[in-house]
């Protein structure tokens, strides 16, 4: 048998390198971006971060790093994709942001960063009170009691949150610990979010009032500058099978970045 020629062997060769570059090439883009993530851990920040933190253990798709206030007003964030404030107190967290603090997270979610609040957080976001961020068009029904007690409550979803979130229900339940009762605050300057779920039931302990509750939104999404804001009332990272929403929400704030 006769030795292929040398154009024959390069040919070959080039074809092998061609072929190995696509092979890497298909493997990179079918492995999901990793997206770094900044954890709010300071003053107001409640135990439930601990959960969280498990909701976004997958290592592979998610760097978290939990960071102090301190830290945001130093620049911190500029290391970051993403924002989360986590359950806990929201004016705590506010405050300890300081006005400088809660001007640099602003500035970051209108340059393109996400951020995403829970409980605690979604207070936070509103813009409500003179140490919240005001990056949601949302204010805070009933504030007087905000103390309304825990429990699992049910949602109405909506169909944004099967692109939003990824689920294709129409109720789920969740466990509720005295998140902000958003409604629409109409602020011209804030574009208007879009309600992804609202309570179908409530918690009305330690003599709150019933009725006000149901029908209030749960969970908010909306557009700040050129990033994004979700935010949850309930802790969808405390409720077994629900864990998920924390992903798929960390995916929906940094899809505009990728």
């Amino acid at each position: 048998m006769s030795k292929p020629h040398l154009h024959v062997i390069v040919l070959r060769i080039v074809l092998w390198l061609l072929l190995g570059a696509f092979a890497i090439c298909t493997w990179a883009e079918g492995r999901p971006s990793e997206i770094r993530v900044a954890v709010f851990n300071d003053v107001g920040t409640g135990k439930s971060i601990k959960n969280l933190s498990e909701a976004l253990a997958d290592k592979e798709r998610f760097v978290v790093t939990k960071i102090t206030a301190e830290e945001v007003r130093d620049g911190a964030l500029k290391n970051f994709d993403i924002l989360i404030h986590p359950g806990g107190s929201g004016s705590k967290q506010g405050k300890e942001l300081g006005e400088e603090g809660r001007e640099i997270v602003r500035a970051f979610v209108r340059d393109g960063g996400g951020f995403i609040g829970i409980c605690a957080g979604a207070y936070l976001a509103s813009a409500d009170y003179d140490w919240s961020l005001h990056i949601l068009d949302a204010k805070v029904l009933d504030r007087k009691h905000w103390a309304r007690g825990t429990g699992r409550v049910q949602l109405a979803l909506q169909d944004e949150a099967q692109t939003v979130l990824g689920d294709k229900r129409d109720n789920v339940e969740v466990y509720y610990g005295q998140g902000p009762l958003l409604a629409p605050a109409n602020d011209p300057d804030i574009v208007d979010y879009t309600v992804i779920s609202t309570y179908q039931s409530e918690i009305a302990k330690n003599g709150t009032p019933r009725g006000v509750m149901i029908g209030t939104t749960a969970i908010a999404a909306a557009p700040f500058g050129e990033g994004r804001v979700l935010c949850f009332s309930p802790h969808p990272e405390k409720t077994d099978g629900m864990e998920f929403y924390i992903e798929r929400a960390v995916i929906w704030v940094s899809a505009h970045r990728n």
